[in-house]
């Protein structure tokens, strides 16, 4: 059995790895991860005190899941100490960490992908926009859980959120046609050299119903996605992926860890991408774990190690479905009723408990629900029936994704 140190919260990962490992450690954790991890006061770029406390607790594998300890180069830090860390170096990331290097990358792979403009000043950005075709997505560089990107259907909103996003402080913003379509990911792991497809996952990212409000990272989704083609499935996987990798590979900065691919089914033979992403979403994590049959402690630390290609020659995927939801409320410390006694899998993102160990919702993201189950149109039932148990005053979700 392993000791095994997440940096960053991923309260679906460290849930699973905590019944393969002997002990996980989660940086920096929080209450909610107590009932079967242990929580470490360091923050998940603090790379040398995390180095530090991993040498000093005998850690077997650090896993990275979050995008700051990514981009502090927490791999190259491990490794270069002797260290076995399943993540890329923040140099082999950069593409799936910066939005304005992935569409560089995409467009150099020759990649289907929307057009788009990178601008670093805001008179530029504006020239666009005012002769532009919309709707088009303008966003800042970095990925965000806030408001990062916001789908304009005029100059005037666009204009307004160029200008917020420079006024925050943002080097550059990426403005990109808007592609109408089907949203899915496709998530791999690989050791930089070998990868192996885990699974698809159908995206909702607009906070309404519909497709309406704003638009995000996601609110929810499920896998594996069954409105994609094979055929689709494997140009994605040969010809974005793997070309990906193997020029990374060619650089001498082999990418270590999962990588995801976000793309738009835009026909049955046709597809669009728009940009990589370097671990798990927390959206979908549940959803894509309940679907993976492997000791992933044994799995990561294949890669971490250099020996996946000798040991593994597919994933063991089973033939179940998941459905998640993002929970959200308008509302702080408002009490969430039920929680505790819902099918369903719950991932904590921002909740409580009171002195009466009730859960208290936080302004924003609170939770993800997850149901699974051997069917899509049960595991959606399920869901439904266990967001209606925990309704609280200001809560938002998006009601679609059950139905």
């Amino acid at each position: 059995m392993k000791k095994i140190l997440l940096a960053g919260n991923s309260y679906a990962l460290a849930k699973r790895l905590s019944k393969d490992a002997e002990k996980v450690f989660a940086a920096p954790g929080g209450p909610m991860f107590d009932d079967f991890c242990e929580s470490v006061d360091i923050r998940e770029d603090d790379t040398e005190a995390l180095l530090k406390f991993a040498v000093e607790n005998d850690v077997d594998l650090t896993v990275a899941v979050s995008e700051k300890a990514i981009a502090a180069d927490i791999a190259s830090m491990f490794s270069e100490n002797g260290k076995a860390v399943f993540a890329p170096s923040a140099k082999s990331a950069n593409f799936a960490l910066s939005k304005s290097q992935g569409k560089r990358f995409l467009y150099k792979l020759h990649a289907p992908t929307p057009r788009f403009g990178i601008y670093e000043k805001l008179p530029l950005a504006l020239d666009y926009l005012t002769n532009a075709a919309y709707p088009l997505v303008v966003r800042c560089d970095n990925n965000g859980n806030n408001l990062d990107r916001l789908c304009c259907t005029s100059f005037e909103n666009a204009k307004l959120f160029a200008e917020e996003l420079f006024l925050r402080g943002e080097e550059r913003v990426v403005i990109e046609e808007y592609v109408y379509g089907h949203e899915f990911s496709m998530y791999v792991v690989t050791d930089g050299y070998h990868a192996i497809p885990l699974t698809t996952v159908a995206n909702y990212k607009f906070t309404e119903s519909g497709d309406g409000g704003l638009l995000t990272s996601g609110v929810g989704g499920y896998a594996p996605d069954y409105k994609i083609p094979d055929e689709i499935l494997t140009k994605l996987f040969k010809n974005v992926i793997l070309n990906a990798l193997s020029s990374l590979e060619k650089r001498g900065m082999p990418y270590v860890g999962i990588l995801g691919v976000d793309a738009v089914l835009t026909s049955e033979d046709s597809y669009s991408v728009l940009e990589f992403k370097p671990f798990l979403q927390n959206f979908d994590a549940q959803a894509v774990l309940n679907l993976v049959d492997e000791n992933l402690t044994e799995l990561f630390e294949a890669c971490a190690n250099g020996f996946f290609a000798d040991e593994y020659e597919d994933i063991l995927i089973n033939d179940n479905f998941s459905v998640s939801c993002l929970i959200k409320s308008r509302q702080e410390e408002k009490i969430i009723p039920n929680l505790d006694i819902v099918d369903s899998e719950v991932s904590f993102i921002n909740t409580t408990k009171n002195k009466y160990f009730e859960y208290l919702s936080s302004k924003g993201d609170n939770f993800v629900l997850t149901s699974c189950a051997k069917t899509l149109s049960r595991a959606k039932k399920n869901l439904a029936e266990d967001i209606d148990l925990i309704k609280f005053d200001g809560m938002k979700y998006r009601s679609d994704i059950c139905s």
